[in-house]
């Protein structure tokens, strides 16, 4: 409404879109803005407001009161023939029930306050369908027992006489209702605060009993806390009192150390000075003993001079001419198979540029060398047959005699396992121990055969029989030695 009719409902753009296509473009217009007037809409002339009440002004109506007259002009207004609606509410007539009131509450309140002929019909309707209570209003009757609201709304459109005292009395009412509904809500308040607040004390008393539990144990902890710290203090003064006495004992051991630091510098200096006299002394010895080897050098070489000639001598007179066997040779015809016929060694070159140890002893005169067949053969060739490990020693044997001139004697287990042995080399004797021995005891019997003082050299790297040999003057020489001997070639 104009004026005095207040109204917030806001305009919608729905009410424009709803058969926008059909709408004059006026009516359009009124229907967006949502101010439409029977003055604007040209079909029936237009009143000022108040002019059939003495010239009064509309009254204020209340919120309630405005709302419930847009719902029963909206309710109405299709009730009415179509030439006695208002061209600008032609259009809020076809909107659905449900959105009558919602989109075209301004447009009918602005129709209600400006035409009493169409406020008249509405009114006329609207009391119709409330029956006793449009008829009491009409009469200008309240019944106690209706509501404020529907009566000032009644009383609006119908305007018997004492209408706006009506309104008043609604107005009041509905003022009455929300400061009753206000009271209300702050005694509402009120309880819920009083709630709240006797809910908060029990959480305080229930908080202030956890606190005093919290500060029992806390005093508690710091009593506990107190007497460790007693203790603590006492175990810190004890402590540096041992400290104390640990700083003055180290300071003793330190003037020890120093006294025996210095006791062994001076003890170093002499020992430095009886070392530099025993230095002193050594190279003298050295030459004394240089002079003293030259002296038995010159007498050495005398006496085998003196040997030599002897022996020579003796050769002569006894006139014994070169043996035809060795003493191996007994051996092997007492303890041992030979199943190749036997070659004399001859002497041949020694070869004098290995200064191994081997080489050594094979460069004595008359050396005789002794082979453990099988224990030298299985350490170096253990890949390979019986048959092809006995050829690759035999042969290597063979070119030791040749080189050395030596005696070599090649001793392997069991003469009755081997069948077709080829011819063995020049200056190597081959020998197989019989059923019932082995070849260490044929080695043995071999070494005790010689004379005393013959260089004899046996090798094998069985421990029992490097003993047993040693304990009659040979030299025994592992199985590497000869290996490494025959890779050289």
């Amino acid at each position: 409404m104009s004026g005095p009719y207040e109204h917030d409902d806001r305009p919608s753009a729905e009410v424009a879109a709803v058969g926008a296509d059909s709408m004059e473009p006026a009516d359009v217009s009124a229907a967006e803005s949502g101010d439409v007037s029977v003055a604007e809409s040209g079909d029936v002339p237009a009143a000022e407001p108040g002019a059939e009440d003495g010239g009064q002004p509309e009254p204020t109506l209340p919120e309630p009161v405005r709302q419930r007259i847009t719902v029963l002009t909206a309710a109405a207004l299709p009730g009415l023939p179509n030439d006695e609606i208002p061209v600008a509410l032609r259009r809020v007539a076809r909107f659905a029930p449900n959105r009558r009131a919602r989109l075209g509450g301004q447009a009918l309140a602005a129709q209600l306050a400006a035409d009493p002929l169409f406020r008249q019909r509405i009114g006329g309707r609207v009391v119709a369908e409330a029956g006793d209570l449009g008829a009491a209003v009409a009469g200008g009757m309240a019944p106690a027992a209706a509501d404020p609201v529907e009566v000032a709304a009644l009383a609006y459109l119908a305007r018997p006489a004492g209408w706006r005292e009506l309104i008043d009395a609604a107005g009041e009412s509905v003022r009455a209702e929300a400061d009753s509904a206000a009271v209300a809500n702050l005694v509402r308040d009120a309880e819920q605060r009083a709630a709240r607040a006797e809910h908060d004390r029990a959480v305080a008393r229930v908080e202030a009993d956890k606190l005093r539990d919290e500060l029992a144990r806390v005093r508690e902890e710091l009593g506990q806390l107190r007497e460790e710290a007693r203790t603590t203090a006492r175990a810190l003064r004890e402590s540096q009192a041992a400290h104390k006495r640990t700083s003055d004992l180290l300071a003793t051991e330190k003037g020890r150390a120093a006294k025996v630091a210095a006791d062994h510098d001076a003890e170093v200096r002499r020992l430095r000075t009886r070392l530099a006299e025993a230095e002193a002394a050594a190279a003298s010895g050295k030459q004394s003993a240089k002079d003293a080897r030259a002296a038995d050098d010159a007498r050495l070489w005398l006496l085998l001079e003196t040997i030599g000639q002897a022996a020579s001598g003796l050769r002569r007179e006894l006139a014994i001419g070169p043996a035809d066997k060795r003493p191996a040779d007994f051996v092997a015809d007492a303890s041992a198979d030979r199943p190749g016929g036997h070659e004399r060694s001859h002497p041949r070159a020694q070869d004098t540029d290995d200064p191994g140890r081997l080489d050594q002893l094979l460069a004595l005169p008359r050396a005789h060398l002794i082979v453990d067949g099988y224990n030298v053969t299985k350490r170096g060739f253990a890949d390979m047959s019986l048959e092809q490990q006995r050829k690759r020693l035999i042969t290597g044997l063979g070119g030791i005699a040749a080189q050395t001139g030596d005696e070599v004697t090649v001793v392997f287990d069991g003469a009755e396992r081997v069948h077709g042995l080829p011819p063995s080399p020049r200056g190597v004797r081959v020998l197989f121990s019989r059923k019932g021995d082995t070849a260490d005891e044929l080695i043995r019997q071999l070494v005790r055969a010689e004379p005393a003082g013959r260089p004899l050299v046996v090798i094998s790297s069985d421990r029992e029989v490097a003993d047993g040999v040693r304990r009659h003057g040979a030299y025994p020489m592992g199985a590497d030695s000869l290996l490494r001997r025959l890779a050289r070639g």
